[in-house]
């Protein structure tokens, strides 16, 4: 039976077990100019440390008015390479994959002037009016996703994810609840997602997955569920799509901070969905953070990797943890096996 500790491979990308560090935004750039900082650094270093098989960046962006906030990490700029490599390179001394993902906030970039998106809605009452991107806009911006993964193969990284999910720019175009356009990009509410796909693709080594995060399902009226969200990503699959991060919500009132209809495991069965309809590997998430339930979504083949947010926020060394938990073998490093030595006595 499979389980947390077996290894993986996709393609180029070859892990020393299931479990992913999944983006998880710092807001801790100084300067406003996107480049990581000594925080980010022991962030992402302390968990390649603490038995990570693979870290997702955080959500990275394409432009400095496609951030959450001011202080979010970037790739618009040949300056951000260096500092990422710096951690890339550091991650890989201690055992693990590093990927980086990919974004653009849309109407949710929160320090934007004028933020932009699909149509001008705004997220939400308290939320600025966005600008509707014109057509020759919204190709321009398929270029900034380009030139964004040219920038994370120079840092090194092992892969690339693109963040289709929790109502960002590529969210806010496959969905019907926030695209109104009356151009190519209305009438195919997958072109965008497909266009960035086949750009970051052409830029690619040929034997290095492409991963993209997804909102399967969205919490509010008029919004799409599981059979949109499977239509939907078989168009990316298509497209070059080698894995999918399954997540939901980014519309309406659920999310992933404890509001009411969040439960243990509660997103694994839309992973097992696009798993069994795609034929791809998956990576599931959300509030797995207790071992011997991760452990089960891996040995029952409902995802390939399982990704541990919060517990790894809250303990470094959560993989290292799990793996004495589990009676699992594992490479603990240094005198720190005489800290897990004892943990189940």
């Amino acid at each position: 039976m499979k389980h947390l500790f077996n290894d993986f491979q996709l393609k180029s990308l070859q892990l020393r077990n299931r479990i992913v560090m999944p983006p998880m935004c710092q807001y801790a750039v100084k300067g406003k100019d996107g480049i990581a900082t000594e925080w980010h650094y022991m962030h992402y270093v302390s968990r390649a440390i603490g038995g990570a098989g693979l870290i997702i960046i955080e959500m990275t962006d394409v432009e400095p008015d496609g951030r959450i906030s001011d202080f979010d990490l970037g790739l618009w700029s040949d300056e951000h390479i260096a500092p990422l490599k710096r951690i890339v390179d550091a991650c890989h001394q201690h055992g693990a994959k590093v990927g980086i993902q990919i974004a653009h906030a849309g109407r949710k970039a929160e320090d934007a002037e004028v933020p932009v998106a699909p149509s001008a809605i705004p997220y939400d009452e308290k939320s600025k009016n966005p600008r509707e991107l014109s057509t020759d806009e919204t190709k321009a911006m398929v270029e900034k996703f380009q030139l964004a993964a040219e920038r994370a193969i120079k840092a090194g990284f092992d892969t690339i994810e693109l963040h289709g999910a929790h109502g960002y720019l590529i969210h806010q175009f496959q969905s019907a609840y926030t695209n109104k356009r009356q151009d190519e990009y209305g009438k195919d509410l997958t072109l965008f997602g497909r266009e960035v796909i086949h750009a970051v693709k052409s830029v690619m080594p040929e034997n290095m997955p492409l991963i993209m995060r997804i909102t399967a399902k969205e919490y509010v009226e008029g919004g799409y569920g599981i059979e949109e969200s499977i239509a939907f990503s078989k168009a990316y699959r298509d497209a070059g799509v080698d894995m999918f991060h399954v997540s939901s919500g980014g519309e309406g009132p659920i999310l992933a901070h404890g509001r009411p209809g969040t439960h243990v495991a509660y997103q694994v069965p839309m992973a097992r969905a696009i798993k069994q309809a795609l034929d791809v590997p998956v990576i599931s998430v959300g509030r797995l953070d207790e071992p011997s339930l991760a452990n089960a979504v891996i040995g029952n083949e409902d995802a390939d990797l399982v990704a541990v947010g919060r517990g790894m926020l809250r303990n470094p060394y959560w993989s290292l943890e799990a793996a004495t938990r589990l009676g699992k073998e594992t490479t603990i490093p240094g005198v720190y096996g005489i800290g897990f030595k004892d943990l189940n006595r």
